[in-house]
Formats: C-alpha cells, structure tokens, sequence
C-alpha cells in the first residue's frame, strides 16, 4: 500500500509539470506565432505554420494531463494506459518539433547559397523597393522589432520607388524613433533586415528546438512512472476480483 502511494504521487507530481509543459509550449507557441507572422513578409510562412503545430501539441498535452488527473483520482487502470499510450505519441511529435526547429535552422544557414538564398533575398529586396501601401506597416514593425533599417541597409531607401524621400529613410528605422527621425542618417540602423532576421532565427530555433526536445526526453520519466503504476492498479484490480 505504501509502494502504491509513493508511485501515485510520483505520477500526480509529473502529472502537473506535464501540465505545465503544455501550457508552456501553448505560450511559446503563441509568442512565436505572432513573431512569425510579422516576418512571413521575410521568410515565407513556413515557421507560422510550425508555430501553430507547437500550440496545437500544447493543447493537447494539456488535455491528455486531465485525463492522466482523472485516472490517478479513480484508480482507473484503462484511463492511465491511455494516458501512457498518447503521452508515447505526444513526445515523438515533441521531439520531432523540435528537429523540425532545427531543420529550420540549418536552412536559415543556407540561406546565404544557392537558390533559397535568392528567392529569400530577393523577396525582402523587392518589398523595400515597391513598399506598397498594404506592405508598409508590416515593413515598419520588422524595421522596428528587429532594429533594422532596408533590405541590406539603410541606403536601399534611397532607390525605392514606394518611399519618396530618398533623402531619408522611414522612421521605423531610428535608433529612437521620434516623428521625422528618418531625416538623419546618422541616428538609424545601419543593419538590414535581410541579417537581422537570418540571427534572430539561428538564434530562436536553436532555443525553441531545444526545449521541444528536453520536454520529450523530460516525460520518458512520466511513461515509466506511468507504467509502474498501471502494473500495481492490475495487480490491485487482480486481488479485488479473488
């Protein structure tokens, strides 16, 4: 009876981290999102769409926690093998999450050869050059998150035909932004977008991979304790039948 609470507590302990996991990969997954979204201008939608598979593993881990809650509550052995069998499927998808963050990254990395690195380039390029009306808050919202200021630098305003004055560059660009800024040169970001994102993303998938994979390697532990609890809820269901 002991060894059965030890082990039932154990799992109600990993149970709630479990939980938290969940809500923290919904959390990384909705930050990341709303990041993504603002750089699909950039980098394509891509990374939105694994932004969404983070919350969407998220939401799940939260519910199959519920129901790992309400089998340890009952000594219901079917609950807890359920529990065990989906939490198996859930770290793969972390882990395999994960090595899609990583993916990412090493295609970030090429994208300074070959034909990504065209299309890529040549893509952010192109909004600096036109800033179309429907582009240019996006735009402003990269220049100032990312505190970049062109395609490849400041001086790729000075040849767009969307932005007018090429004598200055869009306020977004500022170091300290402040209504007509851009008209000095000297106080704006002379880094471009182009770079600024390529960091960013080496630096945010290295860190997102890496905590999809320690959450997968983290409730191996939880199927073991899992397991050991089905083992001891069978044996107790056996000597209550006899």
């Amino acid at each position: 009876m002991c060894s059965f609470c030890s082990v039932k507590c154990c799992f109600i302990f990993f149970n709630l981290l479990f939980l938290a996991s969940g809500v923290t990969l919904i959390i990384i997954g909705v930050q990341q999102h709303l990041t993504y979204s603002q750089m699909g201008s950039f980098a394509g939608s891509g990374l939105s769409k694994i932004a969404i598979v983070l919350i969407a593993v998220g939401v799940t881990i939260v519910l199959i926690s519920l129901l790992g809650h309400l089998g340890a509550f009952f000594d219901n052995y079917s609950m807890v093998a359920c529990f065990i069998c989906i939490l198996i499927i859930i770290i793969i998808l972390e882990i395999l999450s994960g090595a899609i963050f990583y993916a990412f990254r090493s295609r970030t990395v090429l994208l300074k050869s070959a034909k990504s690195a065209i299309d890529y380039n040549s893509k952010a390029r192109n909004l600096i050059h036109e800033y179309s009306p429907e582009k240019r808050h996006t735009i402003n919202q990269i220049q100032e998150k990312f505190r970049c200021c062109g395609a490849d630098g400041p001086t790729d305003w000075s040849s767009s035909v969307g932005w007018k004055n090429h004598d200055a560059v869009p306020d977004s660009c500022c170091v300290e932004k402040s209504q007509g800024c851009g008209q000095n040169k000297d106080k704006v970001h002379t880094k471009g977008c182009i770079a600024a994102i390529r960091i960013f993303l080496l630096k945010n998938l290295v860190w997102v991979g890496a905590v999809c994979i320690a959450l997968g390697v983290g409730e191996v532990f939880g199927v073991v304790v899992g397991v050991c609890l089905c083992i001891i809820l069978k044996q107790k269901n056996y000597e209550n039948i006899r």
